[in-house]
């Protein structure tokens, strides 16, 4: 099995939207994948993610309501075999706080290398776009990751 973080700043809006989407994709194409979420920053630990991301996610058969903020450990990168940035700042805090042993995979969540922007505080198009950006980039991903099966 493949276990797979994503991570944004605060883990409340693209961070669960891309676990919400990366589940349910995979479930779908029958691979087996475990997706967690976290974020760089400790804003929002323990709290659900963005109502407007909740929203928005619902709204395509996403099923986000049961995650809960957390922040990057060092144990991640150990436990989990990719760690997915939504964007360039993300891949290079992550990159900083990769532990000296630490073998992990960390690369953009986008496999075409595009920042998935941030809809923190925007408005419901805002959080609509970085959703189409999410599902393009999770498909590319599993598409990936099912040919190197």
């Amino acid at each position: 099995m493949t276990r797979i973080l994503c991570v944004c700043l605060g883990n409340t809006c693209r961070s669960p939207m891309a676990q919400g989407v990366l589940e349910a994709l995979a479930r779908e194409a029958g691979l087996a994948v475990e997706i967690d979420s976290a974020g760089l920053g400790a804003w929002h630990v323990g709290k659900p993610p963005h109502p407007m991301g909740l929203a928005a996610a619902s709204a395509r058969g996403y099923d986000t309501s049961g995650q809960r903020t957390r922040m990057v450990e060092p144990a991640d990168f150990r436990d989990f075999d990719l760690i997915v940035a939504m964007d360039a700042s993300n891949l290079a805090a992550l990159e900083a706080r990769r532990p000296a042993e630490a073998r992990t995979a960390i690369r953009l969540f986008d496999p075409q290398g595009r920042d998935i922007p941030d809809p923190w505080g925007g408005t419901a198009a805002d959080y609509e776009h970085a959703l189409d950006m999410i599902e393009a980039a999770a498909r590319d991903l599993l598409a990936r990751l099912a040919g190197a099966a």
